[in-house]
């Protein structure tokens, strides 16, 4: 029997957020035949619903002035009264996700699976999932029961987005069965957004990134990631460490904890591919990664990965590129 998949969607301005494409590749795995349910909380949200339509067979409309801004508390109150227990449920591992799905899966009785980078297939209503520890540099199999339903958070990234596709659905407008008891209450209450501040160079437009991370060992190495930018036309970014060490400023910091970028290319240098930081990249861009450790994260999701000393490879590359110049 088909399972059915029910998909919590992230939106924004009213542009549907990457990782919904990701969790349709993600439900694909799990069953190929599965039933794909969006379920879309927010404020005005005709435009999300009806873009998603295409990718899933329905789309659940839960539209109110209160749901402006997403608050885990109240929207976690809501899922359990519209979402049968027993079943399966997908939403982003990012900030929002993590706050969400541990609550959600105690109130539908479920399965709580963090993180989720793979699936290897299920077996007697148990689930063969990856996950990854360490920071990345182990793989771990987990075997999960999912025979009383579960909820799972996926990493940003891990599943390569699916092309939309012609589902035909339909938008179900479910906010009357949503509020019918009332908004849960909860502790918590929106207060305001606080934009990050844009530096001299805005890299959420740039199209090519040259990212540098904790492998760029001292502060005064950082100039040949710079002339490396200039030569390929793109600009400097970087991960949390280098803000941290204070040598290049916060807002080229990517990643969770930083800025969201949806470069056409990336190139990572000497940065592990946490998922922290991996959660900043959207778009599935063409990501170059040069590491001198070889099981690093980075090399999971580049097209081209380099193992090698970045002091060593970065000058090389610069002169070569400025050669065919």
């Amino acid at each position: 029997m088909a399972l059915q998949i029910y998909v919590y969607i992230l939106h924004k301005d009213g542009v549907v957020d990457d990782t919904a494409l990701e969790m349709v590749a993600a439900a694909g795995k799990l069953d190929p035949a599965a039933s794909l349910t969006a379920v879309v909380f927010g404020s005005k949200t005709d435009a999300v619903c009806n873009s998603l339509t295409a990718s899933f067979k329905e789309v659940w409309k839960i539209d109110n002035d209160a749901f402006s801004y997403p608050n885990s508390e109240v929207i976690r109150g809501i899922l359990a009264r519209i979402i049968p227990k027993g079943s399966m449920v997908l939403v982003a591992h990012d900030h929002f996700g993590m706050d969400l799905a541990p609550g959600l899966s105690i109130k539908l009785d479920g399965t709580y699976l963090p993180d989720t980078v793979g699936f290897d297939g299920i077996e007697g209503g148990k689930l063969k999932a990856v996950r990854q520890e360490y920071g990345g540099q182990v793989s771990t199999h987990v075997l999960c029961d999912i025979s009383g339903g579960a909820v799972i958070t996926i990493r940003a990234g891990a599943f390569r987005a699916a092309e939309a596709s012609d589902a035909g659905g339909a938008v179900v407008d479910k906010t009357a069965d949503a509020l019918a008891g009332g908004l849960p209450g909860g502790a918590r209450r929106f207060i305001e957004i606080v934009e990050a501040e844009v530096g001299d160079v805005d890299i959420t437009k740039s199209e090519i990134l040259v990212s540098v991370g904790r492998g760029i060992g001292e502060q005064e190495n950082i100039e040949i990631i710079k002339e490396l930018a200039k030569a390929v036309g793109g600009d400097v970014s970087c991960s949390r460490p280098i803000v941290d060490a204070k040598w290049l400023e916060k807002s080229r910091q990517v990643g969770t904890s930083g800025l969201t970028v949806k470069p056409k290319v990336y190139m990572a240098l000497g940065i592990s591919g946490s998922f922290q930081h991996l959660g900043g990249i959207k778009g599935s861009p063409f990501i170059v990664a040069v590491n001198k450790n070889p099981k690093a994260p980075i090399f999971q999701v580049a097209e081209i990965g380099v193992i090698e000393d970045l002091l060593e490879f970065v000058p090389m590359l610069t002169e070569k590129i400025n050669e065919m110049k």
